[in-house]
């Protein structure tokens, strides 16, 4: 018999940690995390992580998991998700996923194309002057350098965009020529549960919880972030 992952998603103040919770109880089982800022253990307040009584109940994986200076990106992700379920299978019939990163989310489920390889010193060179030229420079240096990803990408996400370049930049290539979208086999069930609460509430929860991170000292944390400011 297979095993199962539930995944839960949804928007920002949905109710994903708790319902994950509750479904980790309910099975007995642990919840790996799907978000790309909980993993890091400089970042508290402002990216919404469990409570601590929450944490307690309920074993997580990739909640506090890394230093916000190790390299993090979705072929991480994978690899220590799904290692993580393998784990939580030998004893468990159900594991919990709850994100968060729509992309992470994505990866556990589907699997991710290759990444490539990038010339640090291209992507610093990149970011320096995008952030002193601004987007429409960026936009001018994808639609010269790499004309496919152009006319096929995102050309107002500056991430993206970045991207892009520095791939072009690094290995010759599109990124549209490493976008393959070949879905993988994962050897277990996979059952997906999406939260929507009505559009009003939604803001109000949002709202409530920014003004819950300020009472709480969001402005301190975010001050002492600023010295690892790459």
């Amino acid at each position: 018999m297979k095993k199962t992952c539930i995944v839960i998603v949804g928007p920002t103040a949905v109710g994903k940690t708790s319902l994950a919770v509750q479904t980790a109880l309910h099975f007995n089982t642990a919840i790996i995390s799907a978000d790309s800022r909980q993993c890091f253990t400089e970042l508290n307040i402002g990216v919404a992580k469990p409570s601590a009584e929450e944490l307690q109940m309920v074993k997580h994986h990739f909640i506090s998991s890394h230093s916000i200076q190790d390299g993090m990106n979705t072929a991480v992700f994978e690899q220590y998700a799904l290692t993580k379920a393998h784990e939580i299978f030998k004893h468990h019939d159900v594991a919990v996923v709850v994100g968060g990163t729509g992309l992470y989310v994505k990866t556990f489920c589907q699997g991710i194309d290759e990444v490539p390889v990038v010339d640090e010193k291209i992507r610093k060179k990149i970011n320096a002057e995008f952030e002193w030229e601004g987007l429409e420079w960026l936009q001018k240096e994808v639609e010269k350098n790499d004309p496919l990803y152009y006319a096929r990408g995102e050309i107002k996400n500056p991430h993206r965009l970045l991207r892009a370049l520095e791939v072009k930049l690094s290995t010759g290539k599109s990124l549209i020529e490493f976008q393959t979208q070949e879905k993988k086999h994962r050897d277990f069930n996979i059952i997906k549960i999406g939260l929507e609460i009505p559009k009003e509430q939604l803001h109000k929860n949002i709202n409530s919880r920014v003004d819950a991170m300020m009472k709480a000292g969001l402005l301190d944390e975010v001050k002492k972030l600023l010295p690892l400011k790459n």
